[in-house]
């Protein structure tokens, strides 16, 4: 089975991005209706983290995070299969030039990055540009191990830790002035880890990245890779540098790390699309029973105004269609 998972993702990698991304929607919103249990368990999560949300507003972040999870599932075969040029073009990152400057500087530096759904076409592409170290864990699926494992290290000098090697390894990598692409947002239990709050919830966090950061002389910056809408592609955000850490306390730093995973999160309800009418019908897709969608920005206009033209384009019309195209869809 496994085999002909990895087949089928070597041929979808074949088509354009904006071509696999409805193909792995409706993967994920498929995963949504049959797979209960992690259904339940997004449901739950949701409450806590967003209790001030309507039921309604959950439930969409729910579908759509399922959606996007199918997304990530097929596009993975560009992080195993695309050459260099293609993934350059889809994933761009923001803060480059930063991350380049304290590398020619020599100065060892820790990539905080959680488990955003972008996150193993970011760790290809930042490869693509630096040697990195990260921490690899091995798959139960002999085939899904191997190529998981060719993915996160097809290009460059990558060095894959497995999770059992000493915290002495991933220090002498960072000191060789490579990036450790390092994971936080695991629960190792009470044993690996201490219980700070995570929106609002008392969560077991690991308690390591203090402790890395103080031993390997490295900075910290936050790695967020965001999954762009359609065919758009993707983008890794390097962030500033954090000052004055490691502080003096292992709990404090940790909470300064969950909060900086939650403000990531938090200030993103949004996405960007920038064809209007893929937008319209968007937020017609999105809506629920008593939602409004407000459409800003025309007025009484009826047309575009294009670089070297002028096209009929009236919102009305869009909003109608996309009513019914969703109407048709339920009958």
């Amino acid at each position: 089975m496994s085999r002909i998972v990895v087949a089928l993702l070597w041929l979808l990698h074949w088509l354009p991005l904006s071509l696999q991304a409805p193909i792995g929607r409706a993967i994920g919103l498929l995963l949504y209706l049959i797979i209960a249990p992690r259904r339940r368990v997004v449901h739950t999560n949701l409450r806590l983290c967003f209790p001030e949300l309507p039921e309604a507003e959950r439930r969409a972040l729910a579908r759509e995070h399922f959606a996007l999870a199918g997304r990530s599932l097929v596009e993975r075969g560009l992080a195993w299969f695309a050459p260099a040029e293609r993934i350059r073009r889809l994933v761009r990152i923001e803060g480059e030039a930063r991350l380049r400057q304290l590398v020619d500087a020599r100065q060892p530096v820790i990539l905080l990055t959680p488990h955003f759904l972008g996150l193993d076409l970011g760790g290809t592409r930042m490869a693509i540009s630096f040697d990195c170290v990260s921490v690899y864990a091995r798959q139960r699926d002999a085939v899904i191990d191997r190529w998981l494992f060719h993915g996160r290290s097809r290009f460059g000098s990558q060095v894959l830790l497995r999770r059992d090697e000493s915290i002495r390894a991933s220090i002498k990598a960072m000191k060789e002035i490579r990036p450790f692409y390092y994971l936080p947002d695991m629960d190792n239990g009470p044993d690996d880890s201490i219980f700070v709050p995570f929106f609002g919830v008392q969560a077991a966090t690991l308690s390591a990245l203090p402790r890395l950061a103080k031993l390997g002389g490295a900075v910290v910056v936050p790695c967020f890779t965001r999954m762009l809408p359609g065919g758009q592609g993707y983008v890794v955000e390097l962030g500033e540098p954090w000052a004055d850490f490691p502080g003096s306390s292992v709990e404090a730093d940790t909470r300064r790390m969950n909060a900086c995973i939650e403000e990531a999160i938090g200030t993103k309800h949004h996405e960007l699309i920038v064809d209007r009418r893929h937008a319209i019908y968007r937020a017609i897709e999105m809506a629920e029973k008593d939602d409004i969608v407000v459409i800003l920005g025309k007025g009484h206009e009826n047309y575009q105004i294009l670089k070297d033209k002028t096209i009929h384009f009236d919102d009305k019309e869009e909003a109608r269609a996309a009513v019914a195209a969703k109407l048709a869809k339920k009958n």
